[in-house]
């Protein structure tokens, strides 16, 4: 769970950027014969993030990777803002900003692997997946507890929503001890 003050955060966030192997992901490619190489993801991620959209948030998927799967779910999500295929996330991060008019403060970033560290490190909320290497949990503001591609990016998605849906951060509290009990 979050601080009162990373709560009181969130409420700025006016984009949420996300990798996608290992996030939106379980991190698993699976080759399908006649299909190619293709991942899973979680429909309760995709309608998580279509309820920011719909609460006015802007996303973007900034990954190293690059498949027609990826493309596809982003496509399918309406998400706006697609960079793929590159490790340096830098250059897409600050392209979004700048289409987007918007600070560090202003965006969150979820990323779980090295190449995401230069971003998350200048977002105003950075997270991550409970399965990330050690060095980028020591560089975020939270740690999901749902995994990457089952729960990790609604959890995030949800975090932001209640935010800016004016919730209080003892309901937030309520909230996530319902959804995520220990």
């Amino acid at each position: 769970m979050i601080s009162a003050e990373m709560y009181t955060k969130l409420a700025e966030i006016k984009v949420l950027a996300l990798d996608v192997d290992g996030v939106m992901t379980d991190g698993t490619v699976t080759y399908i014969k006649g299909t190619g190489w293709t991942r899973t993801f979680s429909v309760k991620d995709g309608y998580g993030l279509k309820l920011l959209m719909k609460a006015g948030l802007v996303l973007g998927i900034i990954s190293g990777g690059d498949s027609k799967s990826v493309r596809e779910r982003a496509e399918i999500l309406n998400i706006p803002h697609v960079y793929l295929g590159n490790e340096n996330k830098v250059a897409p991060y600050n392209r979004i900003k700048e289409i987007e008019k918007v600070s560090d403060e202003q965006v969150a970033f979820v990323g779980d692997e090295l190449f995401d560290i230069p971003v998350l490190e200048k977002v105003g909320f950075a997270a991550t997946v409970p399965h990330a290497v050690y060095e980028v949990k020591s560089v975020v503001d939270y740690i999901t507890r749902e995994p990457g591609g089952a729960g990790a990016v609604r959890e995030i998605a949800d975090m932001i929503r209640y935010a800016h849906d004016g919730k209080t951060y003892n309901e937030y509290k309520e909230i996530y001890a319902r959804t995520y009990p220990l």
